[in-house]
């Protein structure tokens, strides 16, 4: 599935785009990206989980390849479940961006 997808930026990840376990099973959607885009410093993603609904971090380098199918990911279906519930810090939101504000975009919002 996702030997033939290009690699896209971490910036460039789709809004809500399926996150998948090592064995490519689904484990959730991802909400929102955690890094600092000036700096270029991708920390992670947070990934609304399949089973429960529920906010949970993957840490950046628990994520192996972004694309425009998903998000792959080294996880076993024994580390899902363990996931640290996410605190917001600083994230990124999808908002409109272009010269017509007619393209999604991801913007930064600032923690508290």
């Amino acid at each position: 599935m996702f030997e033939t997808e290009a690699a896209l930026a971490w910036s460039a990840m789709p809004y809500r785009a399926p996150v998948y376990a090592a064995d490519t099973s689904e484990i959730g959607s991802a909400e929102s990206l955690l890094g600092d885009e000036d700096a270029d410093i991708f920390h992670g993603i947070v990934v609304k989980r399949r089973e429960d609904r529920k906010l949970v971090e993957i840490p950046a380098v628990r994520i192996k390849k972004i694309t425009a199918a998903g998000v792959l990911t080294d996880l076993g279906s024994d580390d899902v479940g363990a996931l640290q519930p996410y605190r917001e810090e600083r994230w990124y939101h999808i908002g409109w961006g272009g010269l017509f504000r007619k393209h999604p975009e991801w913007d930064r919002t600032s923690g508290t």
